[in-house]
């Protein structure tokens, strides 16, 4: 299909992988609607690419609830996440190993129950971000890759729950297969990983092959937006040398 002049909403599209996604839906003529928490950064994003921009908290239920009853998005992009505390597994809090699950985890419940109850229209997509760590795992960032594991379970269990009600949305997960520089999450891991073996953090970088930088990202996903043979998948891998690989195809 083409996006221009689709409703999309992308949490988390004022930096990173968010906001280079922003910028390939803008470059489309998509109708955009970035939901963050930082002001000073949704007002930069709105200056630059004259989207609409609401700041909410992700992990607040009334602002899921709300927002999609406003602005009725026929794409909903599920970005927004927080950095995962850095360390071993017998160095962590409680809270530390849990950010992941408290703010990714939270915020999906939240927005996918509220695109499945309110609901969004027939023909809707709904992205949800995961990562590689799901696969792989991810021994330095504590429940993190158990937390984007469960958004791609919640993908797939909303697939089930949109069929049995007849609501015609399509929820798929977005599972970058590598670390990604220039992003808050990206920057962290890699950094942390570099120094448990004593190299370089561009080294370690190096490591995934050809990069994926937000922009290609964006692009990457507009590609799986555009393009029917992506229309049904539950699960796609991105990497920067591989492009788009289909994970999980469509649910039963």
């Amino acid at each position: 299909m083409s996006l221009k002049d689709k409703t999309i909403v992308v949490t988390g599209g004022s930096r990173g992988l968010g906001l280079g996604l922003v910028e390939a839906l803008v470059d489309q003529g998509a109708k955009v609607t970035v939901v963050a928490r930082d002001p000073t950064a949704l007002a930069a994003v709105e200056q630059k690419l004259s989207v609409a921009v609401i700041s909410a908290d992700v992990t607040d239920e009334g602002a899921a609830k709300r927002i999609l009853a406003d602005v009725r998005p026929e794409v909903l992009v599920l970005n927004a996440g927080a950095t995962p505390r850095m360390g071993r597994l017998d160095q962590l809090s409680w809270p530390d190993f849990t950010a992941p699950w408290e703010t990714d985890v939270k915020a999906g419940l939240y927005w996918i129950q509220a695109a499945l109850n309110l609901p969004l229209a027939p023909g809707a997509r709904v992205l949800v971000g995961s990562s590689g760590a799901a696969q792989q795992g991810s021994p330095l960032s504590g429940g993190y890759a158990g937390a984007k594991r469960m958004l791609w379970f919640m993908a797939s269990y909303a697939n089930g729950i949109a069929k049995q009600k007849g609501l015609g949305i399509r929820f798929q997960a977005i599972v970058p297969q590598q670390i990604i520089g220039g992003t808050g999450v990206g920057d962290e891991a890699s950094s942390a990983y570099a120094r448990s073996i004593g190299i370089e953090r561009e080294t370690f970088l190096a490591r995934f092959g050809a990069p994926l930088p937000p922009r290609r990202f964006g692009d990457h996903l507009v590609a799986l937006l555009e393009d029917p043979q992506y229309a049904t998948s539950v699960a796609f891998g991105l990497k920067g040398d591989t492009g788009i690989t289909v994970l999980e195809g469509e649910a039963a």
